[in-house]
């Protein structure tokens, strides 16, 4: 399997879209980033000083070889942990929705 398939890009892709409300999108956004097989979320908050958006990591979802997805979360040192007892799925949809729920809140604090 060479990287993430275009099915499951545009699902997580739709997901981010919609975190955010669209007359806020000048202020924050969600998007995604790619990297092999894994898929790295982060939300985007417009600059206070300057130019630079900053970045915040969210979650990655990780496609291994047999094509199943896992969760993970960023600490504070930025370092990625898996997410304990986050389904693994075929899809991404089980585990954006598992984000959405953050029923530990490691995922939007």
């Amino acid at each position: 399997m060479a990287g993430i398939p275009e099915l499951a890009m545009r699902q997580i892709e739709r997901w981010c879209a919609q975190r955010v409300p669209e007359h806020l999108q000048d202020q924050v956004r969600v998007e995604c980033r790619t990297r092999g097989r894994a898929v790295t979320i982060v939300e985007c908050r417009a600059p206070y000083v300057g130019t630079e958006w900053t970045e915040l990591k969210i979650a990655q979802l990780r496609l291994d070889e047999f094509g199943i997805w896992s969760v993970f979360w960023a600490d504070r040192n930025g370092r990625w942990l898996s997410y304990p007892d986050a389904p693994v799925a075929s899809t991404p949809p089980a585990l954006l929705a598992e984000i959405d729920r953050n029923p530990d809140g490691v995922f939007w604090g």
